[in-house]
């Protein structure tokens, strides 16, 4: 019906209004426009940001409006076009009122950097394009409204058309009749084959500190370092279905117990790398049962909570000067040891790269080991019902401490890896974001999926190094990826074979074998 399709045209343009006129309060705008016009190597003549990326942008967002509208319809090409025309009316509407009032705030020389940091005289003669108030305001809302006209034919051509329908269902038949063949089930039930691919895997993997300098190396160890967490985090989150919000504090014991043991202040002990990194691990692991016994009867939100609370409580002890005579206090625990082998110290990020990457293969097949097992079994029953897995016999108990346990390891054994790697390690190095970093990569990513949780690494820690002008804009990404997730793609980048098939059974069971 009409009004139907009014009615989803005007949802999508709010939605889509307030979400970029909320992107222009925070200056994400002349971030994006910036990094438009540079890769497209556009001129502009303003001080701040990009007029042709600023178009590019907008137009990008403008056909988000019209194929969100028409998504709403699910009807004929006259329905998507109709609402894809209203959602960019609408959002040009708002958008184009806004860029009006602010520039005549501006023109009465009205400083709004004193409740918006961000909206400057040069960002608001850029949201105007550098025109004149009214002609900046007309761009804003014809570009929006011709964009979301086409936004909605875009989603109608590539999403409602027979043939694109029946081109998906073609190539899902095929991709299963593939993988289901003789000849690939063969290759992959050959002992050799996965010998020959392992092998393959591992020469790329460890030239790749040949392939980069200093910095990259630096990179892909911090990512490294995340998988490390991410692997331990997955365990406790994925594997056994607990939700820990404090893991930092697990990483924060194994850099502190490594930089304590290894550093000549403030405790002077300096024992040896390797030793250091053992006793590292085994204090995480211990920490990890010794938390686990009095608060894992808790479930859900009561156990995030308690998990949450310890982390702030190893952070502030960490940085209270009533023990900074043992720990540093907020400066921290300085000049820590590195590893070295038969003599030759590891002085080099491509040295400590070659390391973390060691670890990681350990650690994956620790991991898999443990999945398989009848350990993973206990795990996965207890995430699916904690209640029957204690009527099947299963020590619910057991099973968490032995969760927490093993995931503290792994977080305690990134804790050393990271310290010794930047001599250094204090209290601002173990915040609460380090928690939720690694549990946004573990849900991004896929839980319960160990490949999962190195591309949601790359994802949430590798690409924010590689575009350094975001990083800002880090807090707003993890938030809106983790929504856009949860929406079109909740069982993650990379998910498990069992979340998958939970997920979309329903999808499965009434798909078509073949055309």
């Amino acid at each position: 019906m009409m009004n139907d399709t009014i009615r989803s045209g005007i949802r999508a343009g709010i939605v889509f209004g307030v979400v970029v006129i909320f992107l222009v309060l925070i200056g994400f705008t002349v971030t994006a426009s910036e990094i438009i016009g540079e890769f497209l190597n556009i001129e502009t003549e303003l001080r701040a940001g990009n007029v042709g990326g600023l178009l590019i942008f907008m137009g990008l967002l403008g056909l988000g409006v019209g194929a969100y509208a028409a998504k709403g319809t699910g009807g004929s090409v006259a329905k998507s076009l109709a609402s894809g025309l209203v959602g960019g009316i609408v959002t040009g509407l708002l958008v184009g009122a806004f860029a009006y009032l602010l520039g005549m705030l501006d023109a009465a020389d009205v400083d709004m950097r004193k409740y918006f940091a961000q909206l400057s005289s040069q960002n608001i003669s850029l949201l105007l394009y550098g025109q004149e108030i009214l002609l900046g305001a007309l761009i804003n809302f014809l570009l929006f409204t011709v964009t979301g006209f086409l936004g909605g034919l875009l989603y109608y051509v590539f999403a409602q058309l027979p043939w694109l329908k029946r081109a998906s269902t073609w190539t899902k038949a095929r991709r299963s009749r593939v993988t289901q063949s003789t000849f690939v089930q063969t290759i992959r039930g050959n002992p050799n084959a996965a010998f020959i691919t392992n092998g393959i895997l591992f020469l790329v993997l460890f030239s790749i500190p040949f392939l980069f300098g200093n910095y990259w190396n630096y990179t892909f160890g911090t990512v490294g370092i995340y998988v490390l967490m991410g692997l331990g985090l997955n365990i406790v989150v994925g594997f056994a279905g607990l939700l820990d919000l404090g893991y930092v504090a697990f990483f924060a014991i194994g850099a502190y117990t490594m930089g304590l043991l290894t550093a000549p202040d403030p405790l002077g002990i300096q024992l040896n790398f390797w030793i250091a990194m053992l006793m590292a691990i085994g204090m995480a692991g211990l920490t990890g049962v010794l938390l686990g016994i009095p608060v894992l009867r808790m479930r859900g939100d009561y156990l995030a909570i308690v998990t949450l609370g310890f982390g702030e409580i190893i952070r502030v002890l960490a940085r209270s000067d009533m023990l900074s005579s043992f720990t540093g206090g907020p400066q921290g625990v300085r000049d820590i040891a590195g590893p070295s082998i038969l003599g030759q110290p590891f002085i080099s990020e491509r040295d400590f790269l070659f390391m973390i990457i060691f670890a990681i293969l350990i650690l994956i097949f620790i991991t898999t080991r443990l999945q398989h097992s009848r350990v993973g079994r206990a795990w996965g029953a207890m995430r699916e019902d904690e209640t029957v897995a204690q009527a099947q016999g299963i020590s619910t108990l057991k099973s968490k401490l032995l969760a927490f346990a093993i995931g503290a390891a792994f977080a305690g054994l990134g804790g050393a890896l990271f310290a010794a790697r930047n001599q250094y390690t204090g209290p601002e190095d173990h915040s609460l974001m380090v928690s939720i970093n690694v549990l946004c990569l573990v849900i991004v990513g896929g839980m319960g999926s160990i490949p999962g949780v190195i591309a949601g690494a790359f994802v949430l820690k590798g690409l924010p190094e590689a575009l350094r002008q975001l990083e800002l804009y880090r807090l707003l990404a993890f938030g809106a990826l983790l929504v856009v997730m949860m929406i079109w793609r909740p069982e993650g980048i990379w998910p498990a074979p069992r979340r998958r098939m939970e997920l979309h059974e329903e999808d499965e069971a009434h798909q078509p074998d073949a055309l």
